[in-house]
């Protein structure tokens, strides 16, 4: 049995920071990963560009852009390693990026450039008198604990560590090698889990909505809202149903058997359907239309609104009926399309059954989860990423 100071299940994001953090504090470190490589979701994120982080994560009301049972667990991770930390580290290894809107980084090359600089960071351990030791295609069978140690036994060999991170993700786009794994281990060691859902995913549609899939393809800016909660971004018509940065966005913030509303013309004035009417007295609604959104779209609002002729001879009441109907337009998803096309899952391993500061368990010492293994889901745009950071980096710094 070889003895580790860590031992780190999973080499995605968070595992690799936590190691490379842990390492070049002197620490031998161990990260055991299933796929044949590392960083395999960090490779496809952004279009394969990495959507690294979020310049918004430093903002004083950046927590409120994370989904917790404990929407005040992530604000000390994140504040301790925020945004511009990750940032100068990306400088560092000169890598160019890019800034696309609402704050998201990008690498102006290719996600591999963010992995092979994590691989660095645990390589630069052996300079600080540490080891991290990265092992793929290796299938974790079984995990205990004895007295101090933890022995984890992957491939028919068994290691042993004072410190155990559990950093193997949730079970999004399961074609990656995604699972429950991490839950599993949680359950094992007394900590509760959060029931897990799939978050920034598309939504399906069926019943008299199932119509709109006739639309496949075609994208408009929107402002969409589940509950309470509102995102201006692009939706997107799928042959299933609803896609898009906003409606990822509200996916998360979406209960089964709600509505979500879609203002297809976010920023027009109350009345502006009259005053084209006074304007373009011969415009029909599909035409008028046509003027702020895609062809086929703006045809298919007009035939669903059932307003015939010219808008001059419509009364003010049903054009205001119309601009109250585009502005809000609920729709009735019957589901989503699952972990297979979720970017994240929300829930997973209980924020209360573990350190705000450190990533402990408290009842466990020695045991640790970060990343997406915990109930911590950013928003879409780099802010999952920066968690990852922020809590990898907590428990590297913490492990003993």
């Amino acid at each position: 049995m070889s003895a580790w100071d860590a031992i780190v299940i999973g080499a995605g994001a968070a595992g690799l920071f936590c190691a490379g953090i842990a390492g070049q504090r002197g620490k031998r470190v161990l990260v055991l990963e299933k796929a044949e490589k590392p960083g395999k979701k960090i490779l496809i994120s952004g279009g394969g560009r990495c959507n690294f982080t979020n310049i918004n994560v430093d903002g004083a009301r950046a927590a409120e852009r994370f989904l917790s049972a404990n929407p005040h667990f992530a604000k000390s991770a994140l504040s301790r390693y925020p945004a511009r930390e990750f940032l100068a580290l990306v400088e560092r290894y000169g890598i160019a990026w890019h800034e696309k809107t609402l704050g998201q980084l990008f690498c102006d090359g290719s996600a591999r450039q963010i992995v092979d600089m994590l691989l660095a960071e645990c390589a630069a351990a052996k300079a600080a008198g540490g080891e991290v030791s990265v092992r793929c295609d290796q299938t974790v069978e079984t995990v205990a604990q004895d007295g101090d140690l933890f022995s984890v036994t992957a491939n028919g060999e068994t290691y042993a560590a004072r410190n155990l991170v559990i950093a193997c993700g949730g079970p999004s786009i399961p074609k990656m090698g995604a699972s429950d794994f991490g839950y599993q281990l949680g359950r094992q060691f007394g900590l509760k889990i959060v029931e897990p859902r799939p978050a920034l995913v598309p939504l399906t549609l069926g019943g008299d909505d199932v119509l709109f899939r006739e639309l496949s393809g075609v994208a408009a800016p929107v402002e969409a809202q589940a509950g309470k909660t509102r995102f201006a971004e692009a939706a997107l018509f799928t042959h299933r149903g609803l896609s898009g940065p906003a409606i990822l966005q509200v996916s998360s913030y979406w209960k089964a058997g709600e509505p979500v509303s879609i203002d297809f013309l976010p920023g027009q004035a109350q009345g502006w359907l009259i005053e084209t009417k006074a304007a373009n007295p011969r415009a029909t609604l599909g035409s008028v239309l046509r003027e702020h959104l895609p062809d086929r779209l703006a045809a298919t609002l007009a035939e669903r609104i059932g307003l015939s002729g010219d808008v001059g001879n419509m009364p003010d009441k049903s054009l205001r009926k119309a601009e109250e109907q585009l502005s809000g337009w609920a729709f009735n998803p019957n589901g989503t399309e699952g972990y297979a096309k979720a970017e994240v899952t929300a829930g997973g391993i209980s924020t209360a059954a573990l350190s705000s500061q450190t990533m402990e368990a408290k009842a466990v010492p020695g045991l640790y989860a970060v990343g997406e293994a915990v109930d911590v889901t950013g928003w879409l745009g780099g802010y999952n990423f920066q968690w990852a950071w922020a809590s990898g980096y907590a428990a590297g710094q913490a492990l003993k």
